[in-house]
Formats: structure tokens, C-alpha cells, sequence
């Protein structure tokens, strides 16, 4: 089989550098050799983004930039505060968040940022990225990636992978990023669609402006599934994730013929990041997922015992 690698393939003494010796760090590379003999086409991984290539507490990244938006809209006009759903997040009311419900809030806060083009929001986006600062671990919050994760999708990419990031955060959010922080294109990128309007401009030609209406469901559980089918018409042969939100996904990738692995990282770590039990955002989770793992027989992720170095190095 002829391939046409832009990278060469790390030899076993560099492969992986972040990953201790042990179990999973021998199944991820026993995968990776075993692909050598998969078509080149059919070489696809699929990674979530939150909580699996980057950190996701104690917000997410994407609501720390909508807040970052509504602080600058209050700033501009202070009545802007006096929205049920604004007031209760400036307030850090939890119990009137729980109340209105996070899906009002995320639409409510989409909605500051209707009628812009994508080409503005893509601008703001990358602008905040750039400045802020996440709230405890003393580094940027684009320094929040993880190393790990990072040279894995770099290995698959030496081995002629298509390595597409399928996220339950907004398509047009992680695409702004992708190619800056992961090197994946945005094209690759599969998230919760934000619908467009078709506006026309003084010469006559149309432009997009952002709405507040979702395209289809969010991106999580059943809906990650199709929407990678329909958008890349691919279906993967390693999957990466971290919540119920990507049971679907995992166990997608982990049925069928030849090489495939499903990946779940566990948030064990409290000294180097955070421990906790992953959570759908959307979706109810029938039982904690790393049971759900260990029963599948996926490839359980330790961050505390698996992983030498946690996050990106700053630059």
C-alpha cells in the first residue's frame, strides 16, 4: 500500500512522549500499528473537544467567552443586565440559573451576538482566545490544551489519519480555533449548528448574519453520530471522549471489522487539573460513563496515572 505521510512516524522511543508506560499507553500504540494495513481512506479519528482536548472547568470554555460578551454588552448598555436570564448569571444566583435552565441561558446569550457576520464572530472569538486567562490554573486559556491529546492527533496525522474534532460545543466557536490550537481544519469540525439568515447588502448581493436559532438538536449522544455521518460521511475508526455525551460516538467507532478503539478519559486528577465524573450537558446520564467504559471494554484514560505532563507547554 503506497502512503504519502507530510510527517515522519515516531519511533517507540518517542512515541507518545507524555504518555506513562502501562496498559493504556501499550493499547493506543498496538492500535496504531495495527492501522498500517487499514485503507487510507477509512483512517479517521474522531475527537471531542471539551473535557477531552482542552479543559472544561469550571466553565466551559465557550460560556467564558459568552459572558465575555455579556459583561461588554452591560457595559455598553447597563439595561442589558436586566434580562432574567443575564441577571442570574452576573448575580452567580445558582439557584435562579437552575430555575431558567441552562439551554434558556446558552440561547439567551447566543442571542448577543445575532446579526454579526461569521466572519466577525470567527474575529471575536480568536480575540478572546488570545487574552483570557482561565480562572485558577495561572495559564491562558488556549495553554489549556492537553499535551497528551495533542501528540496523539499529531501520530495519527503522521499515519495518514483524517482527525476531526465532533463537539458538543458550537460549530462556528471550535472552528474559529481548530486549525490554531489542534491543527484541524474547520471543515473537520462537527458541533451544534447555530442557523444563518441571508441578508442583502447595498450592492446587491447576499451576506450571512448569525441567528439564535439552533440547526437541529445539540450535538450530543445519538445526534453526534448522525451528524458525523452527514457532515463527513465517514465513519471512524478511533474515537475520543470524555462524557455520556460521546457514549454514542464511542460505541460507533468501537463496532465493526478490523482496528478500532474507543478512548475515555477519566478527570481523576485534582492536584494537576480537576477530578470529577464527566457529564452530558445536555442528555441525562443513566450511569456514571467510565462504568459504561470498563463494561464496553473501551480504553480508560487515566489522567493522574496515565499522563507525565497535563497540559500544553506556554509559550
Amino acid at each position: 500500500m503506497s502512503e504519502s505521510r507530510t510527517h515522519p512516524v515516531s519511533g517507540p522511543e518517542t512515541l507518545l512522549p507524555s504518555w506513562r508506560p502501562g496498559p493504556t499507553r501499550d493499547a493506543i500504540v498496538s492500535f496504531l500499528e495495527a492501522t498500517a494495513d487499514v485503507a487510507i481512506e477509512d483512517r479517521v479519528a474522531c475527537f471531542d473537544n471539551d473535557g477531552t482536548l482542552w479543559c472544561e472547568r469550571p466553565h466551559y470554555v465557550q460560556l467564558e467567552f459568552l459572558l465575555d460578551v455579556l459583561r461588554s454588552a452591560v457595559a455598553a448598555d447597563p439595561r442589558v443586565a436586566d434580562g432574567e436570564e443575564f441577571a442570574a448569571l452576573l448575580s452567580g444566583d445558582q439557584e435562579a440559573i437552575g430555575a431558567i435552565g441552562i439551554e434558556r441561558i446558552g440561547m439567551a446569550l447566543t442571542g448577543l451576538l445575532a446579526g454579526i457576520s461569521p466572519e466577525v464572530f470567527r474575529e471575536r472569538a480568536r480575540a478572546f482566545l488570545a487574552r483570557a486567562a482561565h480562572p485558577t490554573l495561572g495559564r491562558r486559556l488556549r495553554e489549556c490544551t492537553y499535551q497528551p491529546m495533542l501528540e496523539l492527533i499529531e501520530e495519527l496525522r503522521a499515519r495518514d489519519f483524517s482527525v476531526c474534532i465532533a463537539t458538543g460545543g458550537g460549530t462556528d466557536f471550535v472552528r474559529a480555533v481548530s486549525l490554531d490550537l489542534y491543527g484541524v481544519a474547520p471543515e473537520a469540525v462537527v458541533g451544534t449548528l447555530l442557523a444563518y439568515d441571508v441578508v442583502s447588502v447595498a450592492d446587491g448581493g447576499p451576506s450571512l448574519v448569525r441567528t439564535a436559532r439552533l440547526l437541529g438538536d445539540a450535538n450530543e449522544g445519538p445526534a453526534k453520530v448522525t451528524n458525523i455521518q452527514t457532515q463527513l460521511g465517514r465513519r471512524p475508526i478511533l474515537a475520543v471522549g470524555n462524557s455520556a455525551g460521546d457514549r454514542d460516538m464511542l460505541a460507533w467507532a468501537a463496532n465493526g471489522m478490523g482496528p478500532r478503539l474507543a478512548v475515555l478519559l477519566d478527570h481523576d486528577d485534582d492536584e494537576r487539573e480537576f477530578a470529577y465524573q464527566s457529564l452530558a450537558a445536555t442528555i441525562a446520564d443513566s450511569e456514571p460513563i467510565t462504568a459504561v467504559a470498563e463494561r464496553a471494554g473501551w480504553t480508560v484514560v487515566s489522567m493522574a496515572r496515565d499522563w507525565e505532563q497535563v497540559f500544553a507547554t506556554t509559550t
